[in-house]
C-alpha cells in the first residue's frame, strides 16, 4: 500500500544525512577495486573563518605586532619555519610535515570583490563562481557530473558528515554525507524504511519533492551497505585522537585503505569566527587539527599511501589585520592555504607573505585566485576537465 505523506516526512533524517549517491556506486558494488597508487584529495574547511595571520605569522613585521599588541604570537613562542615565518605554537605536526618536505602553504589566497558574509563567502568558495554570480552546484558536485558521465570507472565522493555541503552537489550526481558507516547502515536496516521501499509504488500523479525523497532513499539504502562493507575490509589499526575530527579522519584512512571508489573526501571544523577571545578559540581547534592531521598523516605514511593522499585546507575568508576592542578579529579578506602530500613538487613556501604596509582599508590584498588551487588539483592530481567543471579557464599553480 502507498505510504501516507504525513508518514514519510519521517524519512527526513536520513535522506538529509545521506543525500543523494550518485547511480553509478550500485553498479560497483561487485566490482574489481582501484589499485594502489588512486590519487586522493581529501579536503579539510576550517569553517567560520580562520585568522591566517596568526596561522602562518610574519615573526619579524613590526606591523604586524603593532596592530595585534594583544594577540600577536612572539617568535619565541611559536614553530618555526624561516627566520621570517612561523606556525601558531599549537601545530607542531605541520612544522614536522613542513621539514620533511610533505607541506608546502599558499598565501594571500582569495577572490575578486571580496564577500564578508559567512554563508555567501563560503558559498563563493563551494561553488566555485565569482563573487557575483550564485550557482546552486558545488565544485566537487560539477567533477562527479564530468567524470562520471559515460566513462567506465566513474568516481564518487564522500563527505564526513550528517549534512551534506553544497560544493558536493551537482546537476546529475551528488556526493554522500556519512559521518559514521556503521551508523548509517544500521540506519538504514531498520525495519521502517525497508517495509517503506517494500510498499513504494511509484504512482506519476505524485509529487515532484515526494517522488525525488523516495529516489533518494533508494540509493541511500544500496550505498549504506556497499560502503559500510568497504570500511570494514582493511580498517586501520592506528590509534585516532577521540574527537569528531579524528574519527572522521580515521574513517577516511579506513576507506582509502579498502580502496572504495572515492577520490574525494570532505571534513570540517569550526567555528573559527574569533571575533571575541581569539587566542583560546583558535588554539583549542587548532590542537584539535593538529593532533588529527598528524594522526592520519603518520598512518598514511605507514602504509605507503602518503604519495596518494593530497590534504589541503581552506576557510571562507581571512580575518581583518587589526585586532578589535574583544581582543579578536573580524571578518576580513585573503587567507593562506596549507598543502600536505608526499606527492607535492613544490613544499615550502610558495609565495610572499601578505604585504602589511599595503592594504586594503585594514584587509589583505589578495594575489592567487581559490579557483586556481581548485584548477590545479581538478587537473593534475584529478586528471579532469577543470575548464569544463569551473566554467572557465584559470591558471595552473605547480604544487602538484
Amino acid at each position: 500500500m502507498l505510504i501516507k505523506r504525513k508518514e514519510f516526512l519521517q524519512i527526513g533524517s536520513l535522506a538529509t544525512a545521506s543525500m543523494m549517491m550518485p547511480k553509478f556506486l550500485k553498479a560497483f558494488e561487485s566490482q574489481a577495486l582501484v589499485p594502489p597508487g588512486n590519487k586522493v584529495v581529501v579536503v579539510l574547511q576550517l569553517s567560520g573563518g580562520n585568522d591566517g595571520l596568526n596561522t602562518v605569522i610574519p615573526v619579524r613585521n613590526d606591523i604586524y605586532y603593532k596592530l595585534r599588541p594583544g594577540l600577536g604570537i612572539k617568535m619565541d613562542k611559536a614553530a618555526t619555519l624561516t627566520d621570517e615565518v612561523s606556525l601558531h605554537p599549537a601545530l607542531t605536526a605541520f612544522k614536522g610535515l613542513y621539514d620533511e618536505g610533505n607541506m608546502a602553504i599558499l598565501n594571500n589566497v582569495g577572490y575578486p570583490n571580496p564577500d564578508r558574509s559567512h554563508f555567501r563567502s563560503m558559498d563563493i568558495w563551494h561553488s566555485a563562481s565569482k563573487s557575483n554570480e550564485y550557482w546552486n552546484t558545488g565544485w566537487i558536485g560539477r567533477y562527479l557530473d564530468a567524470q562520471c558521465a559515460g566513462c567506465d570507472k566513474p568516481t564518487q565522493a564522500l563527505e564526513v558528515d550528517d549534512v551534506l555541503s553544497l560544493a558536493l552537489k551537482g546537476d546529475q550526481a551528488n556526493a554522500i554525507a556519512v559521518k559514521d558507516p556503521k551508523r548509517l547502515f544500521g540506519t538504514s536496516n531498520e525495519k521502517f524504511f525497508k517495509d517503506v521501499m517494500k510498499n513504494h509504488v511509484h504512482d506519476h500523479h505524485d509529487e515532484e519533492p515526494v517522488e525525488y525523497l523516495y529516489k533518494t532513499m533508494a540509493q541511500t539504502l544500496s550505498s549504506a551497505d556497499y560502503i559500510f562493507k568497504q570500511s570494514k575490509l582493511h580498517p586501520t589499526g592506528a590509534t585516532y585522537p577521540n574527537t569528531d575530527l579524528g574519527n572522521g579522519f580515521k574513517t577516511i584512512a579506513s576507506l582509502i585503505y579498502s580502496e572504495i571508489n572515492t577520490k574525494v573526501y570532505y571534513i570540517s571544523l569550526g567555528s573559527f569566527d574569533t571575533h571575541v577571545g581569539q587566542d583560546a578559540q583558535q588554539s583549542r581547534l587548532f590542537t584539535q587539527m593538529n593532533d588529527a592531521v598528524k594522526a592520519f598523516t603518520d598512518d598514511l605514511k605507514k602504509n605507503g599511501r602518503m604519495n596518494d593522499v593530497l590534504l589541503f585546507t581552506f576557510s571562507e575568508f581571512g580575518r581583518r589585520v587589526a585586532q578589535n576592542a574583544s581582543n579578536g578579529t573580524d571578518h576580513g579578506t585573503a587567507n593562506n592555504m596549507f598543502l600536505i602530500s608526499g606527492g607535492l613538487k613544490q613544499k615550502g613556501i610558495l609565495n610572499a607573505m601578505p604585504d602589511l604596509a599595503n592594504l586594503n582599508e585594514g584587509d589583505l590584498k589578495y594575489n592567487v585566485d581559490f579557483k586556481d588551487v581548485y584548477a590545479t588539483i581538478l587537473k593534475n592530481w584529478l586528471s579532469a576537465d577543470a575548464g569544463k567543471i569551473l566554467g572557465g579557464q584559470y591558471n595552473t599553480l605547480g604544487f602538484v
